[in-house]
């Protein structure tokens, strides 16, 4: 019985962290997205979009386990930046 309870209340716990983060990360993005703050002549401003790339990863022990090697994207945020 005190399994249950205890697998319920993590359970419970994840999807309340999930859906907080869920929410901040709507919020974060949200305040983000306005990038140009209006007309400022003589400036050069671009925001590069980010990109996915595949990267090998080779085998490894973990656990006393031998981990095949394997394919895994990797995510590489935009960033913006502005010149004269």
């Amino acid at each position: 019985m005190t399994d249950r309870f205890k697998r319920a209340a993590a359970l419970g716990a994840a999807t309340v962290a999930m859906s907080a983060g869920a929410l901040f990360g709507a919020v974060g993005s949200a305040s983000a997205a306005s990038f140009h703050h209006g007309p400022d002549h003589g400036r050069h401003c671009a925001h590069d979009r980010g990109h996915w790339t595949q990267v090998w990863v080779p085998a490894h022990w973990e656990h006393h386990h031998l981990k095949r090697g394997h394919m895994e994207r990797v995510w590489h945020p935009g960033h913006g930046g502005c010149r004269r």
